[in-house]
C-alpha cells in the first residue's frame, strides 16, 4: 500500500494544476469557440446559429485596420528585432572587453513589463515632452517627430518600442547559438583563408537555422498577442489607428459589450497562432523521429 501511494504522489501533486489548466485554459477556449457561433451580445447565449459573428467581424472596418496593423507591426517587429539581435550578437561574439556590461544593457529591457516600456516610450515620443521638444530646444525649431499623434505613423511607434524591448532577447538567443558552433570548424576555415564574412554566411549562420526558427516563433507569438504595449503607448489611437486584434477583442468585450464579436476575434487570433506554431511543432517532432 505504501509503495502504491509513493508512486501516486507525483500524480496527486500535479492533479490540481492539471485540473486548473484543463478548466481555465482549454475549458474557456471551448466556451469562447461556442459563444463565437451564437448571437451573443452583452450577455452570452448558447443557441448555435452558425458563422454570423465571423461575417460581422470580417465586414468591420475596424477589424480590417487591426489586421492590417498586425501585418505591419508583425513584419517590422520580427525582421528588425532579428536583424538587430543578430548584429549585436555577432559584435559581442568578437569577445570584446566590455561584453558583460553590454550584454546586461541589451538584456535590461526584457526585465521591464510591457506597460513600463509603453509608458516610457509614450513620454519619449510625446511631441511636447520628448524627442521633438528636445531637438527643438537645441535650436532646430522646424524639426517634427509627431508620429505618436499621427494616425498614418502611430503604428510605427509601437514597432519602435517593441523592437527596443525584444531585440536584446533575440541577441541572447543568437549569442548562445554562435557560442555553440564548433571552434575547430571555424579555425579550419580560417586556416584555409576563408574571409570572416564568408565563414558567418556559409558556415555559422546556416548551422543556426533552428535558433532562427525559434526566435521567429517567439516574436510572432509576441506580435499576435500584443496588448499591454499598445494600451500603454497609444491606447489604440489616434482613433483606432493602432488597433491590433488583441485590443480590438478587449474593446468589443469590455467597452462595447459585444461578447460574440470579441469571441470570434479571439478565435481568429488563436487560428493565426496555430498556423504558426503547429508547423513548427510538426517539424520538431519529425526531426526527432528521423
Amino acid at each position: 500500500m505504501l509503495k502504491w501511494f509513493e508512486k501516486q504522489v507525483p500524480k496527486i501533486v500535479l492533479a490540481p494544476s492539471f485540473i486548473a489548466i484543463l478548466l481555465f485554459v482549454y475549458g474557456f477556449i471551448v466556451w469562447t469557440g461556442w459563444v463565437s457561433l451564437t448571437r451573443s451580445r452583452l450577455l452570452p447565449k448558447y443557441d448555435i446559429v452558425g458563422f454570423i459573428q465571423y461575417e460581422r467581424l470580417f465586414d468591420s472596418p475596424r477589424w480590417d485596420t487591426a489586421m492590417s496593423n498586425l501585418f505591419i507591426f508583425g513584419v517590422l517587429f520580427i525582421v528588425i528585432s532579428m536583424f538587430l539581435g543578430l548584429l549585436i550578437a555577432i559584435l559581442l561574439d568578437q569577445k570584446i572587453r566590455v561584453e558583460g556590461v553590454l550584454r546586461t544593457i541589451y538584456l535590461y529591457p526584457m526585465a521591464l513589463s510591457l506597460i513600463v516600456t509603453g509608458t516610457a516610450w509614450k513620454w519619449i515620443l510625446n511631441p511636447g515632452l520628448g524627442i521633438e521638444s528636445v531637438v527643438q530646444g537645441w535650436g532646430f525649431e522646424n524639426f517634427k517627430f509627431d508620429w505618436l499623434i499621427n494616425p498614418d505613423y502611430a503604428i510605427y511607434t509601437v514597432v519602435i518600442a517593441g523592437v527596443w524591448q525584444a531585440s536584446g532577447f533575440v541577441m541572447a538567443l543568437f549569442l548562445a547559438g554562435l557560442r555553440s558552433v564548433d571552434d575547430e570548424v571555424i579555425k579550419a576555415a580560417r586556416v584555409d583563408g576563408i574571409p570572416t564574412t564568408r565563414i558567418y554566411s556559409a558556415i555559422i549562420l546556416p548551422s543556426m537555422a533552428p535558433i532562427f526558427l525559434s526566435a521567429f516563433i517567439v516574436l510572432a507569438h509576441l506580435a499576435i498577442k500584443s496588448f499591454d504595449l499598445v494600451i500603454a503607448l497609444t491606447g489604440g489611437g489616434p482613433g483606432y489607428a493602432t488597433d491590433l486584434p488583441a485590443t480590438y477583442m478587449y474593446a468589443l468585450a469590455f467597452s462595447r459589450g459585444d461578447i460574440g464579436q470579441a469571441a470570434s476575434s479571439a478565435m481568429v487570433m488563436m487560428m493565426v497562432v496555430f498556423a504558426i506554431v503547429v508547423p513548427y511543432l510538426y517539424s520538431e517532432l519529425r526531426a526527432k523521429n528521423d
